[in-house]
């Protein structure tokens, strides 16, 4: 047997108000509606469930039966709506090597007191969008822009670009800044998938002759560490990723990375407003 919940309410109605119409005015429908629904449940039986009386309806034998069950049935189902209807909205972010720095851990404190409704759960994905084009997340922070095509985005704010380096580097363990073309002397730690740092950061002819390829944060900052080169990062990767063995310092000519919140295109997640809304206006504050 193939039971339909309306099938079920529309019997226990009839049977509970003990008159079609009655129970059509309470459902909502027309008389015919719950006369024929009923009626079908009836002919798959082979067995009346409602006696028709001249003052209206009763439950038959089999109605009288199966009645209880059929009420723990409805009683059940009502239950499992409570539940969606009142469940936190889930929105799992992704990202790549730093979510938002040193503003991680007050984004996470706020959020909860602002959002009681949306559970905030960030996601680590080492993937050129964080996860979000593996499904494992609903959106991402990201700093590399992503496919238009596919995803839409924007700018939630902008972070200096650092350096870092081994701690006991001869020549720039007591520097304070860097600039761009003493970091081109160098071999540079990069990782072409999630990283932002490129060739491209130089004009023609001034950058970097060596690159070395990492697969992550971690074999990035072991790379650093042990002095096989130096790497250029966004600030919230120093707020992060501290390590023993590597100093971050402020690239003084270094162009600001721009940091992105990014979403499917035709599936915005629950809550999306009010994340752009309180990320940007934490970069915002961060700036004053």
């Amino acid at each position: 047997m193939d039971w339909t919940l309306r099938e079920l309410r529309y019997f226990v109605t009839a049977c509970d108000v003990g008159s079609f119409t009655d129970a059509a005015a309470e459902l909502g429908v027309s008389q015919a509606a719950v006369s024929r629904t009923i009626a079908n449940l009836e002919n798959r039986l082979g067995e009346r469930l409602v006696r028709r009386t001249p003052r209206g309806c009763e439950p038959a034998a089999l109605g009288q039966h199966v009645m209880p069950q059929v009420r723990r049935v409805l009683a059940e189902v009502a239950k499992l709506d409570e539940v969606v209807r009142t469940r936190q909205a889930i929105l799992r972010v992704g990202y790549a090597w730093a979510a938002v720095g040193r503003h991680t851990t007050p984004l996470l404190r706020t959020w909860p007191k602002a959002h009681p409704d949306i559970d905030l759960q960030l996601v680590r994905h080492n993937s050129h969008t964080a996860g979000l084009a593996e499904g494992v997340c609903d959106a991402a922070i990201v700093r590399m822009p992503v496919d238009s095509r596919r995803f839409d985005s924007v700018v939630i704010g902008l972070e200096r670009r650092m350096v870092a380096f081994a701690s006991d580097d001869p020549d720039w363990r007591r520097r304070r800044q860097v600039t761009m073309s003493e970091i081109a002397t160098r071999t540079i730690v990069i990782d072409p998938r999630t990283g932002t740092t490129s060739s491209e950061l130089w004009t023609a002819g001034t950058g970097p002759e060596h690159f070395v390829e990492s697969t992550d944060v971690e074999e990035w900052l072991d790379a650093i560490a042990a002095g096989r080169g130096v790497g250029t990062t966004a600030e919230a990767t120093a707020s992060h990723h501290p390590r023993d063995g590597v100093t971050y310092r402020p690239i003084s000519d270094g162009p600001r990375v721009p940091v992105h919140l990014a979403w499917w295109r035709h599936d915005p997640p629950p809550g999306l407003a009010a994340l752009i809304d309180t990320l940007t206006g934490i970069y915002t504050d961060a700036s004053r």
